[in-house]
């Protein structure tokens, strides 16, 4: 995802953008909105679930993997930065 942020000072312009090669032979969307429009988005709010109404959600590899990752970013709380 690529994001680039401009202030348009007329109705027409050229906007250069590079793509990575990844995105060539793609269907590319470009989305434009002005910033107070993004403060109106309404963010949906989650409901009501508990911790174990996600229980069986990853698959033990799955698990493990997360568990490490968790593990890794504790760690990182107690470095001197």
């Amino acid at each position: 995802m690529i994001l680039q942020v401009i202030t348009p000072e007329k109705e027409t312009f050229d906007l250069p953008v590079s793509l990575p090669k990844s995105y060539l032979g793609k269907e590319v969307h470009c989305l434009f909105y002005t910033e107070e429009e993004a403060k109106n988005i309404p963010v949906p709010v989650s409901s009501n679930k508990k911790p174990s109404d996600f229980f069986g959600i990853l698959n033990q590899q799955e698990g493990e993997k997360f568990e490490r990752h968790i593990q890794q970013i504790r760690k990182e709380w107690d470095r001197n930065i």
